[in-house]
């Protein structure tokens, strides 16, 4: 590492790096793609912008391209790096990271997201852009007004990656990746993360990346030793009644040291039980995707700080979002599937800490029964039996549609909470395995087929930034010039 990364690490109060750290960051810097699987709440942040702001101190500035036609009389900024992310409010705690990390350097993080003033981002823009983080919609505008060129960007972050391939940003994407003058899949660096890669999205992702490592920690979709998960069939009608009788307990504790977040499907559900728990006398707040970028800061903002320490919010906020002192997630409505569940819940539990998950069930559920039953299974929790028996029940009434949509057996969870890489399957499975808590594949992107080996490490905290957990990554230079130097 150079020195301002070094020390910007120590300053972070970073001392030791989490098991998805430990192995990411030593694949990266030896220049090889990455798709990462690990639990919620585990550093993946900072497992891919330690090495890319690494790189770039490395490897200093670098010059823009030939002007060509467009916008020749404006400013246009070619970032070295670009990170996507599927909200705005991640897309922010992204920025923050980076700021973090690139303190007392020369080297400039911006951001960019809808719902904010167009005209402030592209005069902080101006300013210089190294880092730049992003929504799709935001980028393909900034792109189209010809503010931002993507011909020196040598490495793409896809964070929450299963979720912008799966939920309708896939077009944006290969628009911002295939038409804008991006360097090509082999010439830049593709890095791909998240808790959960089901096998449909492993399979859309692998256009993006060259000969990439599947790399995949611990128990992944679950902190099972931190995170109770405590399923309830409450009727449709008594699930006010039963989440002010959880709200009052004894064991929530308003206040900044013990947050709540309440998850609801739909906008209009978050309007209406955020008005029934303030009419109750409740200190609660909103945010779904309806609200101003200004209203969903400051909802934010107040839920943090303890003001308002009940957060009742849509799925905009499952994901990738790290608030310190949630203790409670509360599923008032489940969601649809399973994998949004998953990083529902981890919400809470995150970073070695200890949190609770209470769902509320009934007959609008009953499709996610099995999945749940599987999930609450692997990750060693209490099953009520009650579950268990409509799991079987469900589970002998669909064998023959379950069986043909999964292509022959197992349930969703099968092959490891979505984080098993495809490509060790085909053909009646993979290779050697060895080790622990994790697994690498190696072996080329795009064939296919399977790879001679997994590889896997210690699922506890501890090692070194310098560690050999990438195989046949190699670490670059750390005595290169550190162009960026500014003291």
């Amino acid at each position: 590492m150079t020195e301002i990364i070094t020390n910007n690490i120590a300053l972070a109060r970073y001392n030791q790096p989490t098991p998805v750290q430990k192995y990411a960051i030593p694949i990266i810097m030896g220049a090889r793609d990455v798709m990462a699987c690990a639990q919620t709440g585990s550093g993946k942040t900072a497992a891919f912008l330690v090495p890319i702001m690494n790189n770039m101190l490395e490897r200093g500035p670098q010059p823009s391209p030939p002007a060509g036609r467009g916008y020749p009389s404006r400013k246009k900024m070619f970032p070295l790096g670009l990170v996507l992310a599927p909200t705005r409010e991640l897309a922010t705690q992204i920025y923050d990271e980076a700021k973090k990390f690139a303190y007392r350097s020369q080297l400039r993080p911006c951001v960019v997201y809808g719902g904010s003033n167009v005209g402030d981002q592209m005069r902080d823009l101006d300013r210089g852009c190294h880092l730049l983080v992003a929504t799709p919609g935001r980028l393909v505008d900034m792109l189209e007004r010809g503010k931002i060129g993507l011909a020196n960007c040598r490495f793409l972050v896809l964070d929450e990656a299963d979720r912008m391939l799966d939920m309708g940003f896939e077009p944006q994407i290969r628009c911002i990746v295939q038409e804008n003058g991006m360097p090509p899949t082999g010439d830049r660096q593709t890095l791909m993360f998240s808790a959960t890669f089901p096998k449909e999205i492993q399979l859309l992702a692998k256009e993006f990346l060259y000969r990439y490592i599947f790399l995949a920690i611990g128990r992944v979709g679950s902190t099972s030793e931190n995170i109770t998960q405590r399923i309830l069939w409450i009727d449709e009608l008594d699930k006010r009644s039963c989440l002010l009788d959880l709200l009052i307990s004894p064991q929530e504790e308003p206040g900044e040291d013990s947050l709540t977040l309440v998850f609801v499907e739909t906008k209009k559900g978050a309007d209406q039980l955020e008005d029934f728990l303030h009419h109750n006398g409740f200190p609660v707040t909103s945010i779904h995707g309806d609200r101003t970028q200004k209203e969903r800061e400051d909802a934010l903002r107040r839920f943090r700080s303890g003001e308002t320490p009940i957060l009742v919010a849509t799925a905009v906020a499952a994901r990738g979002l790290d608030i310190p002192h949630v203790k409670h997630v509360i599923n008032f409505d489940l969601p649809s599937d399973v994998e949004e569940y998953v990083h529902r819940i981890g919400r809470t539990g995150r970073m070695g800490n200890l949190g609770l998950a209470t769902s509320f069930l009934n007959d609008k559920n009953r499709n996610l029964v099995r999945d749940l039953v599987e999930l609450i299974s692997e990750s060693k929790q209490e099953l009520p039996a009650w579950l268990e028996s409509m799991a079987n029940d469900s589970r002998s009434m669909g064998n023959a549609r379950r069986s043909g949509k999964s292509g022959g057996g197992g349930g969703r969870f099968s092959s490891g909470f979505g984080s098993r890489d495809y490509r060790t399957q085909s053909g009646g499975g993979g290779g050697r395995s060895h080790g622990g808590g994790g697994y690498n594949s190696y072996g080329g992107g795009n064939s296919g087929s399977n790879f001679p080996f997994s590889y896997g490490g210690s699922g506890g905290y501890g090692g070194s930034y310098g560690g050999s957990g990438g195989g046949s990554s190699t670490q670059q230079n750390s005595s290169a010039p550190d162009w960026w130097n500014d003291k």
